[in-house]
């Protein structure tokens, strides 16, 4: 499974699967990690829950083992979760089997999510949904970071993408553009050392904004 982020628009990530229970657990954890990455973990249980309903589906009305793929995207006021799979069967909340089989199915995302539907594709069908996200002062700095890191990531040597561009790089990516601009300061004949006082006291004063 293998996770896409378009450094053109970084707040898309497309994770293809194959339908089985292991390959929920892993998408929950892709998500999960994704929505951190975007600053919006607060809705990560809620998305979760939606991917795992929808992955489930596929499942059981599509088969083990079938081809699919999930498309996480960040839109102006909600998480849009769309699964992609080779089935034209089209789900509703009236239809036996979707909503009643372990009691939840698509009666729980409509309750859950701000909006679901389908529609069919060339190669089959998309059921999507959409979680509400919250906006804050955070959030907007968060997603402003993301633009950058994802910028920098195609900016750094050849030697050095493979360390940035793995799973869980984010710390190692962050610590090599703010070395980066450290350097800069220093260049600039800034001091780098007074500049980290400065952002960090700014830093704890959100927080304490937040609080």
């Amino acid at each position: 499974m293998t996770s896409h982020s378009n450094s053109q628009a970084p707040h898309l990530c497309v994770l293809p699967f194959k339908a089985s229970p292991d390959a929920i657990y892993v998408l929950r954890r892709a998500v999960r990690t994704e929505l951190a990455l975007w600053g919006l973990a607060g809705v990560a249980d809620e998305t979760e829950l939606v991917v795992t309903e929808l992955a489930t589906n596929v499942i059981r009305h599509v088969g083990l083992g079938s081809a699919a793929a999930l498309i996480l995207a960040c839109r102006a006021d909600v998480i849009r979760i769309e699964v992609h799979d080779s089935s034209h069967r089209i789900p509703s909340l009236a239809q036996p089997g979707y909503a009643s089989e372990c009691g939840r199915g698509l009666h729980l995302l409509s309750a859950v999510a701000r909006g679901w539907g389908t529609r069919i594709t060339a190669f089959g069908k998309a059921v999507w949904c959409d979680v509400s996200r919250p906006e804050s002062g955070a959030c907007v700095r968060v997603r402003r970071a993301s633009l950058v890191l994802n910028e920098y990531r195609d900016l750094v040597p050849a030697e050095a993408a493979p360390l940035l561009s793995r799973p869980g790089a984010q710390e190692e990516r962050a610590a090599a553009l703010i070395v980066d601009l450290l350097h800069w300061l220093n260049s600039q004949g800034c001091d780098p050392g007074d500049v980290l006082d400065c952002a960090q006291l700014r830093y704890e004063a959100d927080l304490e904004a937040a609080a």
